[in-house]
């Protein structure tokens, strides 16, 4: 029965083109360890460096998001530093492009204003997305963000097409939302 339940997951994950799946807690320890398997398996894919460069982007603006944002932790909410909280990530292939995956409960209080924050982005030309983030750096860091807002800019101009991103309540604790984004690169 075991290998029958890995078998099926593994043939799922095949299909997909899936080359890197994780689900469970992230801290910075485990975003290194995965930073490291994913530019060896990226190597191994063929990835050029420049695509390699913005994969790498993503996957560690999608980590601090979890890492940041993800409503199960188990890390207390007074501590600031060396959060420890829940989601996935995944990277696969299809045809010449990659896509990221990554998807994490969020207070559900929370979904309107990060919906605010990828609307724009997919009307957005790529000059404005590059124009959009330069201001953003010399802007004062939102004081409901706790990097300097640029993570989904990042995501958007690396990004070979418009984000997709998806809110889905969590059927597992009704005050929070499952929130869900794509890159493809």
């Amino acid at each position: 029965m075991l290998y029958k339940e890995f078998s099926e997951f593994y043939e799922v994950a095949r299909k997909r083109h899936i080359i890197f799946f994780y689900v469970g807690y992230f801290s910075q320890h485990v975003v290194a360890a995965i930073s490291e398997t994913i530019k060896a398996r990226l190597d191994t894919a063929g990835a050029a460096g420049p695509t390699r460069r913005r994969i790498f982007s993503s996957f560690v603006e999608m980590s601090q998001n979890i890492m940041h944002y993800s409503s199960d932790t188990l890390t207390p909410a007074s501590q600031t530093d060396n959060q420890i909280r829940r989601g996935s990530f995944c990277i696969g292939t299809k045809g010449d492009s990659f896509f990221l995956l990554c998807a994490n409960p969020v207070d559900s209080d929370n979904v309107e204003r990060i919906r605010s924050r990828l609307d724009p982005l997919h009307t957005m030309t790529m000059e404005e997305i590059k124009s959009a983030y330069k201001k953003a750096l010399r802007e004062e860091t939102p004081a409901d963000s706790k990097g300097a807002g640029l993570g989904f800019l990042t995501m958007a101009r690396d990004a070979s097409e418009p984000l997709e991103f998806e809110f889905v309540p969590d059927e597992q604790n009704p005050e929070d939302t499952i929130f869900c984004i794509k890159a493809i690169i």
